[in-house]
């Protein structure tokens, strides 16, 4: 759905209408867009999980994180050691 900011105010209920049939609403304000509002909840359109990027869980076996208090306790320590 397509709304304008005008439509934000004096038509509020059709845009939860959209939002509850999961469509996304984009906003436009003179004429460009301005942003999206999604449905609550679910998995967005072209969303992607956290889980499959190529970072998650690149220090999953470093050993030296596998008790982190320690390991930023020992990071730590020189900026927070009380002389």
């Amino acid at each position: 759905m397509k709304a304008t900011v005008l439509d934000l105010r004096r038509r509020m209920k059709d845009v939860i209408s959209a939002l509850n049939r999961n469509e996304k609403v984009t906003i436009y304000y003179r004429g460009r867009e301005k942003g999206v509002i999604h449905p609550a909840g679910g998995k967005r359109e072209g969303e992607k999980s956290i889980t499959g990027h190529p970072a998650f869980g690149l220090w999953k076996d470093h050993g030296e994180m596998r008790e982190v208090e320690k390991a930023v306790r020992r990071l730590r320590k020189d900026r927070f050691h009380v002389v």
